[in-house]
């Protein structure tokens, strides 16, 4: 992936953080899911989540993106792994998370999981004319 695409899809991603992610080798669906990012961590990013979540066991994992313009798409495969450091939890912690958990950063049943990217697979759409004359048609456009 050139620097270009990993800038690009950590711009969107941050501009709209929901994927949809599930592990590896289970026979359940993915779950949508709200990563919390950090522009330091260099290919990981966070999930506050339950202790019962089908997620919580963590392992390796499949994370699936799109854009909110629908211009960028990503498919994930990576690792997820509980969370320990207390110093990351308070760094990402805000009030959107906190409104799920009654007892804050001390709530029993929260879990902070960590999802390390391996690889990913980025696609970015065509919106242009072109673009949008082969969606309307779907006839292929000869560069000529």
């Amino acid at each position: 992936m050139t620097d270009d695409i990993k800038q690009l899809f950590w711009t969107a991603l941050a501009d709209s953080p929901n994927v949809m992610i599930g592990l590896h080798g289970r026979n359940e669906h993915s779950l949508p899911m709200r990563a919390q990012l950090d522009k330091d961590a260099h290919g990981a990013f966070w999930f506050f989540t339950s202790l019962d979540n089908r997620l919580a066991p963590g392992g390796r994992a499949m994370a699936q993106f799109a854009a909110k313009d629908h211009g960028l798409f990503a498919c994930i495969d990576g690792t997820l792994s509980r969370e320990t450091d207390g110093a990351v939890l308070d760094r990402l912690w805000n009030n959107a998370v906190a409104a799920w958990y009654p007892d804050g950063k001390e709530d029993a049943d929260l879990l902070l999981l960590r999802f390390d990217l391996h690889e990913a697979e980025v696609w970015t759409a065509d919106v242009g004319v072109v673009g949008l004359f082969k969606m309307a048609t779907g006839m292929a456009i000869k560069p000529r």
